[in-house]
């Protein structure tokens, strides 16, 4: 039995490697905007945790004897979620927009184990820094936040301008822990089982 990342997320990989995992990584494709759009109304919450049990449903079926992870995060700032930003200009223009501010960054986690299943989302608390508009350009233009929810990282470049978080550091960089191992403990095993050797 092994862990399988339905992500492509180098950081949610660098989470599970970090806590003794080698996990097996077979990312899911699935079409994200067009479940947010079957999701009129929904709150962040069910949001972040359909797209994150789409995920894991879909490559569930190749693994049924595997634990299967799906994940996916947004940031809830003013009462809007934000995705990646993909661009230099999108991330300048986010930043600018959440410098100074505190926002909600939420994960959502579909943990799976054949038919059993624990859905979750996390959320914690990030107090952005009021970063200077050269850091806020050098930054966007060192890549790194392109691919990120909210714009930003915890634990590299980054940490520079998260003035503090309330609530769980994994969940921020893209796995909670906390929520992994009480799926694992649901299913009957323990996050030992999983540690390499």
């Amino acid at each position: 039995m092994q862990i399988v990342l339905a992500s492509q997320s180098p950081s949610r990989r660098m989470i599970l490697r970090q806590a003794g995992v080698e996990p097996r990584v077979q990312p899911a494709h699935v079409d994200e905007d067009a479940i947010i759009q079957t999701l009129a109304g929904a709150t962040p919450e069910e949001i972040v945790t359909e797209l994150a049990l789409a995920k894991a449903r879909a490559i569930a079926p190749d693994f049924p004897e595997d634990v299967v992870i799906g994940g996916d995060s947004m940031l809830l700032l003013n009462g809007e979620l934000q995705g990646k930003p993909h661009t230099p200009e999108a991330t300048i223009e986010r930043w600018r927009q959440q410098r100074g501010q505190t926002a909600h960054l939420i994960t959502g986690h579909a943990i799976l184990l054949g038919t059993q299943q624990v859905v979750e989302a996390s959320s914690t608390r990030i107090h952005f820094a009021d970063a200077s508009d050269a850091d806020i350009t050098a930054y966007a233009h060192s890549g790194e936040p392109l691919q990120c929810a909210g714009a930003f990282t915890l634990e590299a470049l980054g940490g520079w301008f998260i003035d503090s978080i309330e609530g769980d550091p994994s969940s921020v960089i893209g796995l909670s822990l906390p929520v992994v191992r009480k799926a694992l403990y649901s299913f009957g095993l323990n996050a030992s089982d999983f540690w390499a050797s």
